[in-house]
């Protein structure tokens, strides 16, 4: 009976360890936790039926179609229109956009089954498997078994055996590995990180697209089944830390074997409905747990750290407040003189305005992404209606469940105190769904499906039971949660909030308590929610366990985003669109996948626009009013870059024609170069030349703009104005990978190593053959196997600069190579610059120390507050020199 259990959970093991491997692939090449690997999958379940059903192809080419064709092919295409964007975006964007996917994906592929004509599908569609249909039966060792769970099991063994192979053995797996350890570092060693990434997802979702076609003959085509897969499958993910290919698919194979004997030898659990369907979600909880904390950000997953800018901040006040005023008359007028039951439509939109008002103060304000919201939610509805039925008075009930609402709030608040970023988000995820698989199915607290019936709330003269008093309630109620938020934000615990938000360690060493912090947030965030919820059950007259599925809260995070999660304003506009597009819809005849497809169009606004649409709009009309601004200054026309530069630089440094190619002249030439960070400018008309064959020392005190002029370099920061031209061919269009390709190399700051790939193949992201370089420094031939975050800060630094002795670049831009070092040390890499200037190589040697860089340097170059002040030859620099270009004493 056990080896039955075994032979069969590994089956079911094999598809979560597919599907978990393309989840750990993508977010590890990535950066992007992808929600909508399940929604893959099941697209892939529904062209693999389509094809055998419809087109009547064999099942093989059919599956080698959906998986191998299919699924890669919309891993690229939601690349290039979305992924690629989201990379650099916030948490919560990120996580709010494949939640958009999760939802459009599958209602794509089901509005083109029913415009197309093609066999209607449903939750109890299920596909035949890819072998003999009906499926073969053996009966090895007493267990029976068929060929599909054969199958099943032979691809997946398959397919990680290539994954390690293609990610170990291969150039295209060292470059995504690299991309993972370090993506910055990989475009510097001329790795093209947007093709990894591409790449990435192409095999990610190749991944989904197979698991999906093995599983549609258990699962049927049920779009929430694959969504519940994905979970299962995220477990797997999380004990390979995210990272690991092999020990995710190992832990696939573990969880499904788990599975399998908890139902088949823990009878004992029955009396507690749904614990043992739910040992997925308490294993994914307890891996979160004990093996990912966090140990960089620990604030929760921040949306943004830096706020976006108040596109607002000079317009008056009244008319800031005009259009919400606006809007507020208009409701009122709405709620008192429109049809009753479109009345009632938009309170139900201020109901969940009200509980989406509770993602502005944990999300918005405090940066964390909680999923348990409907969690929360749904607790103090079932509360409530369980206290009234018990007698106690409605009122003593009411508060009663927000109550139980802000209890939960704070056992959830405890993992935030040690994890962090996406952890956290699939953490709160998990409580939810435990609450709702095992919790909410107590029959003695939810009333099993019959729930708990709940009254009209009355108030003297009138009662809830009417839709326009609904409406007042609601808006009194979010007004006054409105102003809650405003005054947190405006006082000191707010202030504390936000600093805790932005720097942990720095909010602690300033006194200020981060646990207390999150603690306060959680608490309040989960008492609106909870009021929110037991509204929402008086507003329908009854509550159970179905009506505030844990997945709402996964959408209604998505909603408020879009919208804007940073205001209440976002909050009340996100219920309004919630309830109004379904209705909107079906009053038109529209098929109601439409809307689910808008809303992931929607996601992939936010991979534009990740602060929602409030902002958006807030940013436009600060665009407007700039343009009508420079429209009425009489003669203003905007500053070229060029322009600014040259009023920067006049009368600092000699003004003479840059060329380059010609024998003799300069190689590498920075010209009038302006550059910076969002709004700030750090270089102002930088000029310097670099010639082959010699070094260049660039000094200068911290801030005077070194190392954003070695970015600016090697194509690691656009520049806002000026060019930069290699051998006298202009590349300040190019990418930084492009440039290392045409031989300029950059040495950043710290140590240029990917700490996680081991030292030859450190080596082998720059050279073919790392040979040459063993024989010349032996020992990095004796560490060849050590990972490269393993070694000694001067052996990194050693390895750092090794390739370029084997395959000298053309130019070789270093930023504080000596940075740590010890003496010793220090004249090794120097020895090394000698080296590669006798064979030709050209150097800007940027450095705080100056008497190392002097010593070696053909010419130096001061820098002041991101200008050159003075360049010359060496023999040139004295004492004066130098106090002015540190001290800036003349």
């Amino acid at each position: 009976m056990i080896l039955q259990y075994v032979l069969s959970g590994l089956v079911t093991g094999a598809v979560f360890a597919i599907m978990g491997s393309g989840l750990t692939l993508s977010y590890a090449a990535t950066g992007v936790f992808n929600f909508a690997h399940g929604a893959v999958g099941f697209l892939a379940a529904l062209v693999f039926y389509e094809l055998t059903a419809a087109a009547g192809l064999p099942a093989w080419l059919s599956a080698v179609v959906a998986a191998g064709l299919f699924a890669p092919a919309l891993g690229y295409l939601l690349h290039r229109a979305m992924f690629r964007g989201l990379a650099q975006a916030g948490e919560t964007a990120q996580i709010v956009a494949t939640i958009g996917l999760t939802i459009a994906l599958p209602a794509l592929g089901l509005l083109a089954v029913e415009l197309a004509g093609l066999p209607a599908t449903d939750a109890t569609s299920l596909p035949r498997g890819v072998g003999p249909h009906p499926a073969l039966t053996f009966d090895p060792l007493g267990v029976r078994l068929d060929t599909d769970q054969l199958i099943t099991f032979a691809f997946s063994a398959v397919a990680a055996a290539g994954l390690w192979a293609f990610l170990r053995h291969t150039p295209y797996g060292l470059r995504m590995r690299a991309s993972v350890d370090r993506r910055r570092l990989a475009t510097l060693r001329g790795i093209d990180a947007d093709a990894t990434s591409a790449l990435a997802w192409m095999l990610g979702s190749g991944l989904a697209g197979l698991a999906g076609v093995l599983a549609a003959p258990v699962l049927g085509l049920d779009a929430t089944a694959y969504t519940v897969l994905l979970f299962a499958s995220a477990t797997a993910a999380v004990f390979g830390r995210l990272r690991s290919i092999p020990w995710t698919f190992a832990a696939g194979l573990a969880l499904g074997v788990v599975q399998n004997l908890v139902a088949g030898y823990t009878d004992f659990l029955e009396e507690v409905t749904g614990l043992r369907t739910a040992v997925p979600v308490i294993l994914l909880f307890a891996g979160l747990l004990l093996l990912n904390r966090s140990r960089e950000r620990v604030a929760g997953s921040a949306a943004e750290d830096v706020p976006p800018p108040d596109h607002l901040a000079g317009v008056p006040a009244w008319r800031r407040r005009l259009p919400w005023a606006a809007g507020l008359a208009a409701l009122a007028a709405f709620a008192l003189l429109g049809p009753e039951y479109y009345v009632g439509v938009a309170a139900q939109g201020l109901v969940l305005a009200l509980i989406f008002c509770s993602f502005v103060v944990v999300t918005g304000i405090g940066g964390m992404v909680n999923l348990a919201q409907a969690a929360f939610a749904a607790m103090a509805a079932l509360t409530c209606g369980w206290a009234f039925a018990s007698g106690l008075p409605f009122v003593v009930a009411i508060l009663l469940g927000v109550a139980a609402a802000g209890a939960v709030g704070l056992l959830v608040a405890l993992p935030a105190l040690r994890l962090g970023g996406r952890v956290l988000t699939l953490a709160t995820l998990a409580l939810a769904l435990l609450a709702d698989q095992v919790l909410f199915q107590v029959d003695a607290f939810s009333n099993g499906t019959i729930g708990w019936a709940l009254p009209a709330l009355g108030l003297g003269f009138a009662d809830t039971s009417d839709p326009r008093v609904r409406v007042a309630v609601l808006l009194a109620l979010i007004g006054l949660v409105a102003l809650l938020v405003r005054n947190l934000e405006r006082s000191a615990s707010g202030r504390a909030v936000l600093a805790v938000r932005s720097a942990p360690a720095a909010a602690v060493t300033s006194g200020l308590s981060a646990p207390r912090a999150k603690i306060v947030l959680f608490v309040l965030a989960s008492g609106i929610a909870g009021l929110g919820g037991v509204l929402f059950a008086i507003s329908k007259g009854s509550v159970t366990a179905t009506d505030l599925p844990a997945f709402a809260g996964f959408v209604w995070l998505a909603v408020v985003v879009l919208q804007g999660v940073r205001r209440i304003g976002g909050a009340v506009l996100g219920g309004l669109v919630a309830v109004a597009v379904p209705e909107l819809l079906a009053t038109w005849g529209v098929s109601a996948h439409v809307g689910s497809i808008l809303f992931g169009a929607g996601g992939m606004i936010l991979a534009r626009h990740p602060d929602g649409v409030l902002t958006q709009l807030a940013e436009a009309r600060a665009r407007r009013r700039a343009r009508h601004r420079a429209r009425r200054l009489p003669g203003a026309s905007p500053a070229t870059p060029s322009a600014a530069a040259a009023e920067v630089v006049a009368g600092v440094v000699p003004r003479r024609a840059a060329t380059g190619g010609g024998p003799g002249g300069p190689l590498f030439v920075l010209e009038d170069v302006v550059a910076g960070y969002a709004d700030c400018t750090v270089l102002r008309g930088v000029r310097l030349e670099v010639r082959p064959g010699e070094v260049v020392a660039l000094l200068g005190a911290n801030g005077a703009g070194k190392s954003t002029t070695c970015a600016v370099a090697a194509g690691d920061l656009p520049v806002t104005g000026g060019r930069i031209l290699l051998d006298g061919v202009d590349v300040t269009a190019w990418p930084a990978h492009r440039r290392a390709r045409a031989g300029v190399l950059l040495a950043p700051e710290g140590r240029g190593v990917f700490p996680g790939l081991t030292v030859e193949e450190n080596l082998r992201t720059w050279l073919d053959d790392p040979g040459p370089v063993y024989r010349r420094l032996p020992q990095l031939a004796a560490r060849r196997t050590v990972a490269a975050g393993a070694l000694s800060g001067g052996e990194q630094q050693l390895l750092t600069l090794a390739p370029a002795l084997v395959r000298p670049p053309r130019v070789l831009i270093a930023d504080e190579p000596s940075l740590g070092l010890a003496p010793l040390v220090v004249r090794q890499v120097f020895d090394v610059f000698a080296e590669l200037r006798d064979r030709g190589v050209a150097l800007l040697l940027v450095e705080e120390k100056a008497t190392e860089a002097l010593a070696v340097a053909d010419r130096v170059a001061f820098m002041r507050l991101g200008a050159v002040t003075w360049t010359g030859p060496r023999s040139e620099v004295d004492g004066d020199r130098l106090t002015a270009a540190y001290l800036g004493v003349r």
